[in-house]
């Protein structure tokens, strides 16, 4: 039996934890910078844009989380939810807590009168591929996710990153090669 319920600031340092071992195993173990400040902050602070999910057992002990934030549809006209991540420890896998969070937010969705609830996952993911076409999901076959970070975002974004060959705050020519292309 899973039991969902909304985070609290006490479920920070699980969720963190999660978090890296959701890097861990997609094979990015050094790419979380998230601190449990950061967390703390972006959770709970005065007006919170990413919210948590978090699955207990009939015990209460923590065995999977989502973290999600609204997106909104420009043809529905109305917000969805964009799952950011899901993860189940690997020892409470099969117990039917990453079914209840994603039908969690699915009644989220519904009951607020949003569009969809959406998140991406990695191509080679069979296992998580798999169990979510069985609950109905189906994947944008036509659609590519595509990223803007680091120095590539600095650069178009007119801002230079300190130590990418410039002064940080220098625009050093970024925002007119931005406007021009």
């Amino acid at each position: 039996m899973s039991v969902i319920r909304p985070a609290t600031a006490h479920d920070v340092p699980a969720i963190l934890q999660m978090i890296h071992d959701l890097a861990l195993y997609e094979k990015e173990p050094d790419a979380v910078r998230n601190t449990p400040e950061m967390l703390t902050e972006v959770l709970f602070g005065d007006n919170p844009k990413v919210f948590a999910t978090m699955a207990e057992n009939a015990a209460g002990e923590v065995r999977g989380f989502a973290l999600w934030f609204l997106n909104y549809s420009t043809w529905e006209g109305v917000h969805g939810i964009y799952l950011e991540d899901l993860y189940v420890r690997p020892e409470a896998r099969g117990e039917g807590h990453g079914k209840a969070l994603l039908q969690h937010l699915a009644a989220t969705a519904v009951d607020r009168g949003y569009a969809r609830v959406e998140w991406s996952v990695l191509d080679w993911n069979e296992p998580s591929i798999n169990f979510y076409r069985k609950l109905g999901a189906v994947p944008m076959e036509e659609w590519s996710t595509f990223r803007l970070t680091g120095a590539a975002l600095a650069a178009f974004g007119g801002r230079a990153v300190a130590g990418a060959g410039s002064p940080a705050g220098s625009s050093s020519g970024s925002r007119e090669a931005a406007t021009r292309g």
